[in-house]
């Protein structure tokens, strides 16, 4: 689970972490208040994405009425699909260098490692491997001071700067260990002439540990149509193309997708129905397929407990209760096709035996 950057600061406030002073607005006028308190001030879009400097997300103010101009277009934009509906206004800060530090999870070691760069800012990414220094920690030591003035001094930090890194490391590892995270980070970490402050906040918390943090807000990335798939227990992700898909397991829904993609089209979404899937099952999976606004619909069925004939009479219910007229693409292949066929070829519909095959078909009735 993601939590908003003013979320991840109260965390850090609580961990004796130093940041800005600042405050969550939701409004235009809120954000001229906050903004009147600071003098200079900086107002920041609250999505759960990074890049929101490059895509116009944060704006610089230096009085109330541009802090209400720049909220209100920060309120009226989206910043990689996701609408802004949060800012948080701090106090501008003098920043005399940009330092990077994470604790993350190493996939390779499954356990957590320490990232720390002196070039931290925008273009973290694009630091070279070598100026990215990356301790693994033992889980059963944490990180001791010794590894932290050896981390120190392999960077060239010394004098008051390591003092302060032998007080905030700690304090970070802390709390990725107590509140479960999978990412804690501070980019940039930023040194003033009054000590580090976390100008910035990444942290993502294991969603299965929040049983243990029910104090943590519970916060979700998913669309409406994709908590609604929840509800039904349906596997769905939507995705922003023209052809509507759905299949009856994850790997053969995935090779769909790139297929489309290979020939040219553009999927809506992952649909998975699973195996098994009764007659409402699948009219609830095709109620959400619609829900997407397709231009085409693609259905892939290679049945083994899953029955043709259950999904071709589920799809004529829907076209029925529905009045659907979009073009289909149908592959039917396994238990009771012959008696699915037969359902769809009274509707006019002819399945393909290959999902080659309906995949062409579907992207060709997708171009406008």
């Amino acid at each position: 689970m993601k939590l908003y950057e003013y979320l991840g600061k109260q965390l850090f406030a609580r961990y004796g972490i130093a940041i800005p002073k600042g405050q969550m607005v939701e409004t235009p006028g809120e954000a001229a208040e906050a903004a009147a308190e600071y003098g200079e001030a900086v107002v920041k879009s609250q999505v759960l994405t990074g890049k929101r400097g490059k895509a116009g997300g944060i704006a610089f103010v230096s009085s109330p009425d541009q802090a209400r101009q720049e909220a209100a277009r920060l309120l009226a934009m989206e910043i990689q699909g996701l609408p802004v509906e949060k800012l948080l206004v701090e106090e501008k800060i003098s920043i005399d260098q940009e330092l990077y530090l994470a604790i993350t999870v190493d996939g390779a070691s499954r356990s957590p490692i320490l990232l720390v760069s002196l070039d931290g800012g925008m273009e973290v990414e694009e630091v070279p491997a070598e100026r990215m220094l990356r301790w693994p920690v033992n889980v059963n030591l944490g990180l001791q001071p010794y590894a932290i003035r050896e981390i120190c001094r392999r960077l060239g930090i010394g004098g008051g700067l390591q003092k302060q890194m032998l007080e905030l490391v700690p304090r970070l590892y802390r709390l990725f260990r107590e509140l479960d995270a999978e990412l804690v980070e501070i980019n940039p970490l930023a040194l003033c002439g009054s000590g580090l402050i976390a100008a910035d906040a990444k942290v993502t918390i294991d969603e299965d540990a929040l049983y243990r943090h029910k104090e943590l807000p519970r916060i979700t990335e998913k669309t409406a149509l994709e908590l609604r798939a929840e509800e039904l227990g349906l596997a769905f992700v939507e995705l922003g193309g023209e052809s509507a898909v759905m299949a009856n397991g994850a790997g053969i829904t995935m090779a769909t997708l790139d297929m489309v993609q290979h020939y040219g089209g553009t999927p809506a979404n992952f649909l998975d129905m699973g195996g098994g899937a009764d007659l409402e099952r699948t009219a609830n999976a095709l109620e959400l397929l619609l829900a997407t606004n397709p231009r085409a619909i693609l259905i892939n069925i290679f049945g083994g407990i899953t029955r043709c004939d259950v999904v071709a009479e589920a799809f004529a219910q829907v076209k029925e209760s529905r009045g659907v007229d979009l073009p289909v693409s149908f592959r039917l292949v396994g238990t009771n096709e012959e008696e699915g066929r037969a359902v769809l070829e009274r509707m006019g519909i002819s399945a393909f035996h290959s999902t080659e095959e309906a995949v062409r078909h579907a992207v060709e009735i997708s171009l406008p």
